[in-house]
């Protein structure tokens, strides 16, 4: 099956990410844009509000420093609660064709990326994701009813997964590994042994659908 060639970047500001080069580029945020954009752009609190897409309409979608930022609980303005990651989490899955993919870059336990910003009231871990992956997720539980495969799950640096987003060489050179190297023995003396692998997780995920 020939998946579309269109993307969403959840979170865009004004930058959009596209990291599978689809051929046309949506945005969704909370506010529209100020002046003219190169890509259609929606409006809409994801927190609150479904992805303004149709079901399986779209190749990929991506989520670059967002996940982070959507509650895990929240008021469902009738007296109890909802889960809004998990009710994200499914919406991506339904606006995904089959086989589409997420790609997600999120800061992660048990660095401080994940915790400095009071913003930052979704800490993710190395196995958030099974709540949303295999034959029986554990996000049933909460309500959610898509199927994800985990095609990538890996600890990465924020820097270099931007930059190979953006189909540039990858700046490693002698100076810049000089830096990281002295940071992480000063981490490192300083206590914090856990901090010495990237602080940043990748998702790649495949929706599973009938």
């Amino acid at each position: 099956m020939t998946l579309p060639d269109c993307h969403l970047d959840l979170g865009c500001g004004t930058q959009p990410r596209n990291p599978y080069q689809r051929g046309t580029l949506y945005g969704v945020d909370i506010r529209a844009p100020e002046g003219p954009v190169d890509y259609e752009h929606r409006v809409a609190n994801l927190v609150l509000q479904p992805i303004p897409f149709a079901d399986n309409s779209l190749g990929s979608v991506s989520a670059f420093d967002y996940l982070e930022h959507v509650p895990r609980l929240f008021p469902d303005g009738q007296g109890g609660t909802c889960f809004p990651f998990v009710r994200l989490m499914d919406e991506i899955w339904r606006v995904l064709a089959p086989g589409g993919r997420l790609y997600a870059l999120t800061p992660a336990y048990p660095h401080p990326e994940a915790f400095v910003d009071p913003t930052h009231v979704n800490i993710i871990t190395d196995e958030s994701h099974a709540y949303f992956c295999g034959e029986s997720p554990l996000g049933r539980m909460y309500g959610f009813t898509g199927r994800f495969r985990a095609i990538r799950v890996v600890r990465t640096e924020r820097a270099s997964a931007y930059s190979a987003l953006a189909n540039s060489p990858q700046n490693h050179g002698p100076a810049k590994r000089f830096a990281r190297t002295v940071r992480r023995w000063i981490r490192f003396l300083r206590g914090k042994r856990a901090q010495l692998s990237p602080a940043w997780l990748l998702w790649e995920l495949e929706a599973i659908k009938p």
